[in-house]
């Protein structure tokens, strides 16, 4: 990679890990928090960073689309349905040790009002879920990829996603973030084709986490 060409590369991901950065501060910061509803202030910002990545790596929708397979799908099945298990565990775990946990995933529940669950499915399901893991690994760990290792990019990627969501001030929903993060980085670490299932598990986990089974 040429110098102008990585210095570019360099400013566009930056300037989009501190768009995420400034969007999740507004969805999560007790002082910006609930001037919006919760779930269209995600989904727009799901939509924005996606903008970032059809205008910067449009080569990662096309994968993704050309990716689609019977195996990607049992695959996406297949994650959707160990991350919740393993957050299933986590919460009755954090429970016992902590009394401040439980409380703290119910307030992360909390969120769920302000609209239909039938409308939170879809939005999760169809534009939040794959637009996270759209931008987070198949244009930020993606793009890290060709200016560092690949173990470095996992890293960074995971530093980032987990601390973005540091305005909440909810410990659960942080170590959530950070749990979830390391799963999905560290599988597309290891196998970057599997971008269409971890977009799949993605939108599966959120949709069945937040809605039809939660925690």
């Amino acid at each position: 990679m040429t110098y102008s060409i990585r210095n570019k590369t360099e400013k566009r991901l930056c300037l989009s890990l501190l768009a995420a950065a400034i969007l999740w501060f507004y969805m999560f910061s007790p002082w910006t928090a609930g001037y919006t509803n919760f779930w269209i202030t995600m989904s727009c910002s799901g939509l924005i960073l996606s903008t970032f990545v059809f205008f910067w790596s449009k080569d990662t929708f096309e994968n993704i689309a050309k990716g689609i397979t019977f195996r990607q799908l049992i695959g996406g099945f297949a994650i959707a349905a160990l991350m919740w298990g393993v957050f299933w565990i986590g919460d009755k775990m954090s429970s016992w040790l902590f009394d401040f946990a439980r409380p703290q995933v119910d307030n992360i529940y909390n969120m769920k009002e302000g609209l239909p669950l039938w409308s939170i499915a879809l939005l999760l399901c169809f534009i939040i879920g794959p637009a996270e893991e759209i931008f987070w690994r198949g244009y930020a760990q993606k793009t890290l990829n060709q200016l560092f290792t690949p173990f470095i990019s996992f890293i960074i990627t995971l530093l980032v996603y987990t601390f973005i969501h540091i305005w909440s001030f909810n410990f659960m929903l942080i170590m959530a973030a950070m749990v979830a993060g390391a799963v999905w980085g560290f599988l597309y670490w290891i196998r970057p084709n599997w971008l269409p299932a971890l977009v799949l598990s993605h939108a599966i986990w959120d949709c069945c986490t937040f809605v039809v089974f939660p925690i």
